[in-house]
């Protein structure tokens, strides 16, 4: 059987991003979206998933590029002169491997996100990271521990099938390096009793969802529970990325023929929930 999510990463970052996740939702096939709870408008994301139960939000877990949920003094190691997070994901990385204080405050920060996420009174329908850093095993570990005293059953590990985006489009799937440990994360998670996606889409062509590839993806869905993660926004903002195709892919999200081919298809649509 053939079972899909679509998931909006950075839900609260900007109100251009919550008025896409809304609008993807509401017109198209969007069925998830992961909230930054430090982002510039988490209060509008929360206001709008409130009023949008059949939304599953889940928790963006920040550690890299973003704001901490802490003060910058409680984690040094994490942040830098300007008290954001590093921008630098291999220093980061290294510090916590090699660090017992950074690992502390990494536990500390993890902590502080998922309460602010308890505190928006939102049922929590999964959990992923910023540049998917939850790769990282010490980070999975710590998500996992901390994850599971507030209700944690699903987890997106990253792996794309190659020979998918191939038969879209030849010569799109090259080698993944981080492969290895999304399978290793996906083992742990599942061996702890968490959802984990078959496969993800969203990897290769981050930023780059057009319409024709969102169509290509359903027309070859593998079975087994697929999610599908994009990044739609009404346009830039402020700390978006460049070269982002943010409104094509709020374009793609509600594109008819894809969600014709869905119901066509007979594949189950939902969120993490409906599927633990």
């Amino acid at each position: 059987m053939k079972r899909l999510i679509v998931t909006a990463d950075d839900f609260g970052a900007a109100v251009a991003v919550n008025e896409a996740v809304e609008r993807a939702h509401r017109e198209g096939l969007l069925t998830a979206a992961s909230l930054m709870v430090t982002g510039d408008a988490v209060a509008d994301a929360v206001a709008r998933a409130r009023a949008m139960p059949s939304l599953g939000v889940g928790l963006h877990v920040v550690l890299v590029e973003g704001h901490p949920a802490l003060p910058p003094a409680k984690i040094p190691d994490l942040v830098d002169g300007s008290g954001l997070f590093r921008t630098d994901m291999v220093r980061t990385a290294m510090a916590i491997f090699a660090r017992p204080t950074a690992r502390a405050q990494l536990r500390a920060e993890v902590e502080a996100q998922f309460a602010r996420f308890a505190a928006t009174g939102l049922p929590l329908d999964h959990v992923n990271a910023h540049k998917h850093f939850h790769l990282h095993p010490t980070i999975a570990s710590t998500i996992l521990e901390v994850g599971r005293r507030y209700g944690m059953k699903a987890i997106r590990a990253p792996i794309e099938t190659k020979a998918v985006l191939n038969e879209i489009e030849p010569g799109s799937g090259g080698i993944d390096i981080a492969k290895p440990w999304a399978l290793l994360i996906r083992r742990r998670m599942r061996a702890a009793g968490m959802l984990a996606p078959d496969q993800v889409f969203g990897l290769a062509w981050s930023g780059g969802l057009t319409t024709a590839r969102l169509r290509g993806l359903i027309a070859n869905l593998p079975d087994g529970l697929t999610e599908i993660y994009a990044h739609p926004a009404t346009g830039p903002y402020p700390g978006s990325a460049p070269g982002y195709a943010y409104a094509e892919e709020l374009t793609a999200l509600t594109d008819d023929l894809a969600k014709d081919r869905v119901l066509r298809d007979g594949v189950a649509l939902g969120r993490f929930v409906d599927f633990v």
